[in-house]
């Protein structure tokens, strides 16, 4: 009897407890299957931190330029640009699918003083034949470097090619993008980019005319910059090899103040040209060494309206490199020296050629510690050739110590 009895006890227990299960599974199923669930975008949050110190005063590195790259030679654009604690930038970042056919990325660039769009860009995700279409505010594909976002970086600072082609921000701006992935065994990719051509440093939208308008530049119309390149990876055994291939052509409006006694503006053809290459050598699961090299050459034929209504032909050839050896200790540590060089600089308006200094380098060593996936600690030194201050070269040697924390959900990053 006591038998029959506590089994009738554990039958209703069990009849009991899987009405209950039921009760609590049947909520749980409807919000799985809202659509408001599925769709709330990933949210991430980057800040970036740093003590410096150089052996120039704040004022000297603010009057540091590189001579021949205009507006983009002054150094208070950079990262790190304060001789003590800066904040550097936070970046606030969404994805998400939109449905079958697209998905949605934006990350949102924040300083002391501004809060701006970094990138915002639709995709297609079902085109056929392997093709897609990127369209809104994006960094352009052009060379290896380009696209990376600062807190990817190995190196707590632009490469000085970047910076003085390209100005502090990269080549970014609203636009389409149009990429093909070849079929075949190997990645090989190749994309079309058509640009608004706001970018003040090798290009630029906005027009200008001297003082008295007897020479004036009209505003640009979209598109202003058209690029395309090709880019490749395969397998060696362990040995991984990336390599591109770019090439970019505007309209480049530079004003150089000319509304000023003594200023000028630029106006003609703008022609850049880029070679990349990145070997990796997969020691084992967390080592890992990898050589980055990167080549710029850019090439400017137009005309220089000065401040007094005349006019002159100008014709720039510049080029330069960065490459970069970075060695992968472990799962925590890894550490890295990088070469930067501007090697060609001529520039000639009118019948004078301007002599501006050439081979114009810096060396960059780090070491970096990483306690996780999600915090990072760098300090970096740099021994700078390239600044000037008037006609006077100042050799800038800074040592910078960098914090990087990450929160929240972050789409992985391309090797």
């Amino acid at each position: 009897m006591k038998k029959k009895i506590f089994v009738r006890f554990i039958l209703i227990t069990l009849f009991q407890v899987t009405l209950f299960a039921q009760e609590v599974e049947q909520p749980l199923s409807k919000q799985s299957r809202d659509p408001s669930v599925k769709l709330l975008p990933d949210i991430f949050l980057n800040a970036d931190f740093s003590g410096v110190y150089r052996n120039l005063d704040q004022d000297q590195f603010d009057n540091l330029s590189i001579p021949g790259f205009g507006d983009a030679g002054f150094y208070s654009e950079t990262l790190n640009p304060l001789k003590g604690f800066n904040f550097n930038y936070a970046e606030l970042g969404m994805y998400s699918v939109v449905d079958p056919f697209f998905d949605l990325f934006a990350t949102f660039h924040l300083t002391v003083s501004t809060f701006e769009i970094e990138e915002a860009y639709v995709r297609t995700l079902r085109l056929p034949g392997n093709l897609q279409l990127k369209f809104g505010k994006f960094l352009s594909s052009f060379g290896r470097l380009n696209e990376v976002h600062a807190h990817a970086w190995d190196f707590s600072d632009q490469p000085l090619v970047y910076h003085s082609f390209w100005g502090a921000e990269n080549l970014n701006e609203m636009g389409t993008r149009f990429t093909w992935l070849m079929p075949v065994p190997f990645y090989l990719l190749t994309g079309i980019e058509a640009l608004t051509g706001n970018n003040d440093v090798s290009f630029g939208a906005t027009g200008f005319s001297d003082p008295g308008n007897n020479n004036t530049v009209d505003n640009g119309m979209f598109p202003g910059i058209y690029i395309g390149y090709l880019k490749s990876s395969f397998d060696i055994g362990d040995l991984v090899v990336l390599t591109g291939f770019s090439g970019a052509r505007g309209t480049m409006r530079i004003d150089h103040d000319i509304v000023s006694p003594g200023g000028s503006g630029i106006y003609g053809d703008s022609s850049l040209f880029g070679a990349d290459l990145t070997l990796k050598w997969i020691i084992s699961s967390v080592k890992s060494l990898t050589w980055q090299s990167e080549f710029i050459y850019r090439y400017v034929d137009g005309s220089e309206y000065l401040n007094n209504g005349m006019k002159q032909s100008y014709m720039a050839n510049q080029s330069g490199l960065y490459s970069q050896l970075v060695f992968q200790i472990s799962k925590t540590w890894k550490t890295g020296i990088r070469y930067d060089l501007l090697q060609k600089n001529q520039v000639v308006a009118g019948i004078f050629n301007r002599r501006y200094p050439q081979n114009m380098s810096r060396y960059t060593p780090m070491i970096e510690y990483s306690p996780s996936e999600f915090s990072r600690f760098r300090l970096q030194y740099s021994y700078d050739q390239s600044g000037y201050e008037g006609s006077s070269r100042l050799i800038n040697q800074q040592v910078a110590l960098n914090a990087n924390f990450n929160i929240g959900s972050h789409r992985a990053h391309s090797f």
